[in-house]
């Protein structure tokens, strides 16, 4: 199966051919959207089936004619508030049409909320694998452990050269501010989860404390994805591997790209340690930590001295992302089974951000 975005946990399945699988979305006016927008299939009433039906956004496969595509919308819960977002991964997406970076390519985006209940946007059916719907590596990676190493590498080139990417120069001006960048971030991450807090999480501060007196001199700027792992791209089918695109752009923005390598490497089990399906991957036969940090520097150009401020950070702020989803387990508003094991990620990425901080002085 392909799609533009990994499942969340909900249970999904068909609907029937032109039917509404949401209770909101208007086929009719879908396809004639559709048409304006020079989407593929022009004159058929679309065929829909939810891929992705949980708390994270609402994921659709549009099937027109032999043109299948991907509709992509915010939870039915939280529309109002991530209409925006929508049309922001929209931007970064149709401006990466421009460039070398593996992503889905778009067709258009809709701010009219009488067709699908929010705004949304349309884009390709990636022909590929995540390893979240495999929940292994698929044939030949699960058997042959030599092949392993280029997906690693693929991974790390696809933020490699999503660092190279001159983000002026494809029209993202104004997506996000990188004046202040690491000035802001200790202070921004800690009014996050300010909002939600209901415990103490032991370290937090201590971390936010030394990411203000630690904070870079001085940074490149450039397009961060901002959750970059193996869950958030999809590989092409086969060997050797080979990146299809890079999926999920929630949280995109112009940054320290040096963020998304250290958000790779900060839970990377080396070959001496523990490798066996660490989370939703197993690891055995790829590089180490080392390895990836080389080829990302050799492939974008960019230095990594700051990696260990990164690195601290990169934990510092996971620990305030999925607080407030372990906050709304714990009172009930959840709905997402994933959410209880949150709160446990959390005091470790806290504590471990803690104690990286303190050995670096």
């Amino acid at each position: 199966m392909s799609t533009t975005s990994r499942p969340d946990d909900s249970d999904s399945g068909p609907a029937e051919p032109g039917a509404d699988p949401t209770g909101e979305i208007d086929t009719a006016a879908l396809a004639r959207w559709m048409d304006s927008s020079g989407a593929p299939g022009e004159g058929t009433l679309p065929s829909l089936t939810i891929m992705s039906g949980g708390a994270s956004n609402l994921i659709l496969e549009v099937t027109r004619g032999d043109v299948r595509m991907v509709l992509r919308r915010p939870p039915v819960e939280l529309a109002a508030e991530r209409n925006s977002t929508m049309m922001r991964e929209f931007r970064i997406l149709e401006a990466l049409n421009r460039t070398d970076v593996p992503h889905p390519r778009v067709y258009g985006a809709c701010e009219d909320e009488t067709i699908a209940g929010a705004w949304f946007y349309l884009s390709e059916m990636v022909d590929g694998f995540s390893v979240m719907q495999t929940k292994a590596w698929p044939a030949p990676f699960d058997e042959d452990h030599s092949l392993r190493p280029e997906l690693a590498y693929e991974l790390i080139r696809g933020i490699a050269k999503l660092a190279s990417v001159d983000w002026r120069a494809v029209g993202l001006e104004g997506l996000g501010r990188p004046d202040g960048f690491h000035e802001r971030q200790a202070d921004r991450w800690s009014a996050h989860l300010e909002k939600h807090k209901f415990r103490e999480i032991p370290g937090f501060d201590e971390a936010a404390e030394w990411l203000r007196r630690h904070r870079p001199a001085r940074f490149k700027p450039g397009i961060m994805h901002g959750d970059y792992q193996f869950a958030n791209v999809m590989f092409r089918h086969g060997a050797p591997a080979k990146l299809a695109a890079i999926i999920d752009w929630e949280m995109g923005t112009i940054g320290d790209p040096l963020i998304d390598l250290a958000w790779v490497v900060m839970g990377w089990p080396d070959a001496d340690e523990d490798r066996t399906q660490r989370g939703y991957a197993d690891y055995n036969g790829m590089p180490d930590r080392a390895d990836l940090i080389r080829e990302w520097s050799e492939v974008s150009g960019r230095p990594v001295g700051d990696l260990p401020y990164t690195l601290v950070l990169s934990r510092f702020k996971m620990a305030a992302i999925l607080e407030p989803s372990y906050a709304r387990f714990v009172n009930g508003t959840s709905k997402n089974p994933m959410h209880e094991y949150f709160g446990e990620i959390v005091l470790d990425q806290a504590a471990k951000a803690a104690e990286l901080a303190a050995s670096l002085g």
